[in-house]
């Protein structure tokens, strides 16, 4: 269908609003709109379409996520009003362990707070026996309802126009039509096809297949294993960037983020002696552990809006391996106040919305730059190794000049922008002292060594095998 695309469409008084998706980037859309429409007594109807029961364990209410908050993220939230209570918040992360095959070391928040915040976006694994933390989803969801949102549990069946408005269609019901529709999907949703069938060359963006499965260790274990602190893995097996477990409740969430993450990959994972140093000895996974393979961002979208119609959040665009919920809040609510104040048509999107998405990708070429050179690290031991006597050596200092320690904090929570964090590498006083024990590190290596080359043999020839599950 041939469109002609207006300058400008405003939502006026009692216009109707369609939200096809409950996650973070729904919910937040809707929740500013109401917001920012309520403040000038412009009444909006927003319905939005949900399914997923956010409240209920296992996939019926999973929204396959590490559920990690960045501590930019949380603040950026609190300035808006929305505060995470304890009851989501399970656990603060302060510290995390940095695991390279040149050694360990423990990297504390450069600027000595506990703002991370570990949650579960859905109601939790599928083996929980009771919910004692409550959902992010849900409570964001609940957030845009209290603002005035309807939220509607049947799947949307199907998306199409009626004149120039577009029409939401769910089984058993006659259509509906709005004055604005708002694509909040996600990448791992069947919706998301609906929207590429509307006509107006919408193409979604380029993903991988990661992994996600929550290893039930127990409150107890997990608190004196791992305390609040996150284990982040940058490990010489191909095809995987980097994995991390994230202590929560009862769980210790495990992602492995890379190329196409399959089941000899993550095989190879669990038997290096990093990762089993990080488990009980003894402990060896239940047959009915919760796991997932969701997809995950990794290209830029194109146009993702036209007239009265716009996706946010991971349909639009996400950061590079980091803070999608972060990304999904900076569209949502640009896209938002687009609609309120300038209008809902393509162009009214493209000035006002489209500069959000395009410094976010923009931000992410800087992010493959820093990823690529972590890369490259990781598979050499003297780099590895003088990283982390700079960290050791940083240790001491405090927050503003552990430059080594914020670049690596920053790049592996999401808690500054890519672009933010290359520049500071740049800096003298990150690259000579990196140099130095690159020469250092260089000097005193005898690679392999003996000992090396045999627990390497050892990792080999090990017979350990612990089954996680059939890749999706």
């Amino acid at each position: 269908m041939a469109k002609r695309y207006n300058d400008t469409i405003a939502l006026e008084e009692g216009h109707r609003v369609a939200v096809v998706g409950g996650g973070p980037a729904g919910s937040l859309f809707s929740y500013f709109l109401l917001l920012f429409s309520n403040r000038f007594d412009r009444n909006i109807h927003v319905d939005i379409y949900e399914p997923r029961d956010f409240e209920h364990p296992g996939p019926a209410g999973c929204n396959m996520c590490g559920g990690i908050i960045s501590e930019s993220l949380v603040q950026a939230l609190a300035v808006e009003g929305i505060n995470l209570p304890d009851s989501v918040v399970q656990r603060g992360i302060e510290s995390y362990v940095l695991h390279t095959e040149a050694g360990s070391c423990c990297i504390n928040t450069p600027i000595g707070e506990k703002r991370i915040a570990a949650v579960h976006r859905g109601g939790g694994p599928r083996t929980g026996q009771q919910a004692k933390w409550q959902s992010f989803d849900a409570h964001l969801l609940k957030l845009a309802i209290a603002e005035g949102a309807h939220r509607h549990t049947a799947r949307v069946s199907e998306i199409g126009w009626y004149g120039d408005k577009p029409q939401v269609k769910v089984k058993g019901k006659p259509p509906e039509t709005y004055e604005l529709l708002v694509g909040a999907v996600g990448m791992n949703s069947p919706d998301l096809s609906l929207f590429e069938k509307l006509g107006f060359e919408y193409q979604r963006p380029k993903q991988t297949k990661t992994y996600i499965t929550e290893l039930p260790l127990g409150e107890q274990l997990i608190s004196s294993q791992f305390g609040d602190a996150m284990h982040l893995f940058l490990l010489d097996i191909p095809r995987l960037e980097f994995a991390a477990m994230i202590p929560k409740g009862d769980y210790v969430t495990t992602c492995l983020l890379g190329e196409n993450i399959d089941r000899d990959l993550i095989s190879s994972f669990f038997r290096h002696p990093a990762v089993r140093k990080c488990l009980p000895a003894d402990w060896e996974p239940p047959a009915n552990i919760c796991h997932c393979s969701p997809k995950m961002f990794f290209g830029n979208s194109l146009n993702p809006f036209t007239d009265r119609v716009v996706l946010v959040g991971d349909a639009a665009v996400a950061r590079l391996f980091k803070d999608g919920i972060g990304a999904a809040y900076r569209t949502a609510k640009a896209a938002a106040r687009t609609a309120v104040f300038q209008g809902v048509s393509a162009a009214d999107f493209r000035a006002h919305y489209w500069p959000q998405c395009q410094s976010i990708m923009h931000d992410n070429l800087f992010g493959r730059v820093i990823f690529e050179v972590v890369h490259r690290i990781k598979e050499m031991r003297i780099p590895a190794s003088a990283v982390l006597r700079t960290i050791g050596a940083e240790e001491q200092r405090p927050g503003n000049s552990r430059r080594m320690s914020m670049v690596l904090w920053d790049t592996f929570t999401g808690s500054a922008p890519y672009k933010d964090i290359f520049m500071r590498t740049l800096h003298p006083s990150f690259i000579v002292p990196f140099i130095a024990r690159n020469i250092v590190s260089a000097l005193r290596s005898n690679w392999p060594s003996k000992e090396v080359s045999a627990a390497r043999a050892s990792q080999t020839q090990s017979t350990t095998h612990i089954e996680m599950g059939e890749i999706q």
